[in-house]
């Protein structure tokens, strides 16, 4: 199902001043994530439901997701979300689907945004990454953006920090080869990217 542009413009605008009030959430190098209309990866941490949302709003190009499948069960909200740019993955199956929609959504010059641990971090704290967002570089030749969310506080509404690192090539990810060890060092170095951007949000 396609993603809705009007939707997607809609949401936007209503999101942005309550995200603001409620998040008073600060963007980080917004300018790291290319409008020259080619295809990306965004690969970001998870710590909270509104991650979506803040990322979307955090830069000015449209996102499509790769989400949970338990998201889509009630019929409404999936259709919701499958307008807003999500697509399902089953998480620990090696979805191949997925992985086609995530290559498709590349190849037609889109940014394509998946959360490398593979979910939500209960405790805040970042979790080992998972290589999906790898594959999907390898097969694409996609640049990959590291993006980090950090919570400033420990209330549920805490202030976010939305930090968007440098574009990462194939060649830089070492992605030249088609095995798992290239797939999980590839994910190494983007989640330390991550690690070094929350640490930094942190002080």
């Amino acid at each position: 199902m396609a993603q809705s542009k009007v939707l997607y413009t809609v949401g936007r605008v209503v999101c942005t001043p309550i995200f603001k009030l409620i998040y008073r959430y600060k963007v980080i190098n917004k300018a790291n994530i290319p409008n020259d209309g080619k295809g990306y990866i965004i690969a970001s941490n998870h710590i909270s439901f509104s991650d979506p949302v803040l990322l979307g709003l955090g830069q000015k190009r449209r996102l499509n997701f790769m989400a949970k499948d338990e998201l889509f069960s009630n019929k409404f909200f999936a259709w919701l979300i499958r307008h807003l740019g999500a697509f399902p993955v089953k998480r620990g199956a090696g979805d191949g689907k997925a992985i086609k929609n995530g290559e498709d959504i590349i190849n037609e010059g889109n940014l394509m945004t998946i959360f490398i641990e593979g979910g939500r971090s209960k405790t805040g704290e970042l979790m080992r990454p998972r290589s999906g967002f790898a594959l999907i570089a390898q097969q694409t030749k996609a640049s990959v953006v590291p993006a980090c969310i950090t919570k400033k506080g420990k209330r549920i509404f805490s202030k976010r920090i939305i930090h968007f690192s440098e574009p990462i090539s194939v060649e830089e990810l070492g992605l030249d080869s088609v095995d798992r060890r290239a797939l999980r060092n590839a994910s190494s170095i983007v989640m330390g990217k991550i690690k070094e951007m929350r640490e930094q949000d942190l002080k």
